[in-house]
């Protein structure tokens, strides 16, 4: 089994296409910190208007008109500005870290990436006529299959990791590279502000995000199984992955809406405890994404052996 992933892993790497997606993922990530780069007067500021912040939340928590929940928002932000100002630690937006939790938006473009080398993993070989050759092999289609799917889903693991170092390295040259140490703060239930890891905050934050990559390259992946057509499957795949979302907000006006699988590919809202839709939890959009990964899955495997390739 492990041959059969690194033959696909091969195949992966000896493409000029591939290479050229990696150096381009690490020019938008350069590109892109650049872009977003604050600047050192920034940095300097912030502890005026932590202290405006803690001002300002003060007097409006007196408002009685103001909701309960925005009234504990406001008091954890108050306390958050506070500790901050006793442990001098700056805003992490405004540093490395604020970066390289920004560059995860660019998660975006690994799953496009990714969905064009999904998309020709299989229909590829009917394309070129090898498939044939591969399936003389003394492998069964399952395993043939499985390597394809993995060697797909390492390649997107490489493509994060690239994402990752780049936006680390080139946010520790603009900011600095002492802010390393930097934890993540988090008020707990008793208003009580804890310091946790940063480094595990951010992986968390691109873990999260990773659910709808590997959703809609496991979907890239059933319709270049489906269709013969590399081109097809990657075209398909990149609209239905750009369509999806927009999809969604017409479809959540409907109570069936949140079965929707682009309802529940983001689950960072559950972090700040605002679903999508009432009702929709966090189990919920777990389970509704199992569904449809079985099912894709099911598809793909029940779809690659029975297709005739004599043909």
């Amino acid at each position: 089994m492990l041959n059969l992933i690194q033959n696909e892993q091969m195949k992966i790497y000896r493409r000029l296409r591939t290479w050229i997606l990696i150096v381009l993922l690490i020019v938008i990530v350069v590109m892109a910190s650049l872009f977003s780069h604050s600047g050192s007067d920034v940095n300097d500021k912030w502890k005026t208007r932590a202290a405006e912040t803690i001002e300002h939340n003060t007097k409006e928590l007196e408002n009685p008109d103001i909701p309960a929940k925005f009234k504990q928002a406001m008091k954890d932000e108050i306390a958050t500005q506070q500790y901050m100002l006793d442990h001098n630690y700056p805003p992490a937006d405004h540093t490395l870290w604020g970066g390289v939790l920004g560059a995860s938006i660019l998660i975006l473009v690994v799953t496009l990436f990714t969905v064009i080398i999904a998309g020709d993993m299989v229909a590829g070989e009917f394309t070129w006529g090898t498939i044939k050759l591969l399936l003389i092999r003394p492998a069964s289609r399952t395993k043939i299959l499985l390597a394809k799917y993995m060697a797909t889903l390492l390649f997107a693991a490489t493509l994060l990791i690239v994402l990752f170092l780049s936006a680390l390295i080139a946010n520790g040259f603009l900011y600095g590279f002492e802010s390393l140490n930097l934890p993540h703060l988090a008020v707990n239930s008793a208003g009580q502000v804890q310091e946790k890891s940063m480094l595990m905050f951010v992986f968390a934050t691109y873990g999260l995000k990773l659910i709808e990559l590997v959703m809609i390259v496991t979907l890239a992946f059933m319709i270049s199984t489906v269709f013969r057509s590399s081109s097809l499957a990657i075209g398909l795949s990149i609209f239905i992955m750009f369509a999806g979302q927009m999809i969604t907000m017409l479809l959540m006006r409907y109570s069936w809406g949140k079965y929707f699988l682009f309802a529940n590919t983001d689950l960072t809202p559950y972090l700040e405890g605002q679903p999508l839709a009432e009702g929709m939890t966090m189990g919920f959009s777990i389970t509704v994404l199992i569904c449809y990964f079985v099912l894709f899955n099911a598809l793909t495997w029940v779809i690659f052996r029975k297709r005739d390739v004599a043909a």
